[in-house]
């Protein structure tokens, strides 16, 4: 399936806060199921800065302080999946301020599976991210 790597705070903002616009430099002509991957760095100036934004885009305080905490935040993995369903140069999502916007829907948190990002969309076999899937909802303990 494939995958991008977004940096954090922004990958949680997409599959937690409602954040519909990932910026980037280049188009895509990409449309449909993709794996939000949280790369590894994050200063701590991208978190306030993704904090500020959040807050100005009308995400509550309470949502980020109770999920988007610095030293909490998943890094080094994938944490999601969205759909990808436009890429625009314009939008009125108070989330927009690049060159393009790929345009998001339907987020949704996966149980954390470590995995190395790249640039650009890549592929992450599927199976690992199920076999993540699988282990969450095993009980915990010996038998």
């Amino acid at each position: 399936m494939r995958a991008i790597s977004i940096r954090q705070p922004w990958a949680w903002l997409i599959i937690c806060a409602g954040k519909d616009i990932e910026n980037r430099d280049w188009s895509t002509n990409f449309r449909g199921r993709v794996l939000v991957h949280a790369a590894k760095g994050m200063t701590r100036a991208e978190w306030e800065d993704g904090i500020d934004t959040a807050q100005h885009a009308g995400v509550s305080l309470d949502v980020l302080r109770n999920g988007c905490k610095f030293d909490q935040l998943q890094r080094g993995g994938i944490i999601g999946a969205v759909d990808i369903v436009d890429c625009v140069q314009d939008s009125e999502s108070p989330w927009f301020f690049g060159k393009h916007g790929f345009v998001l829907r339907k987020p949704a948190p996966v149980p954390f599976t470590p995995w190395k990002g790249q640039l650009g969309f890549f592929d992450v076999p599927l199976s690992a991210v199920e076999a993540a899937s699988i282990a969450a909802t095993q009980p915990k303990g010996g038998a």
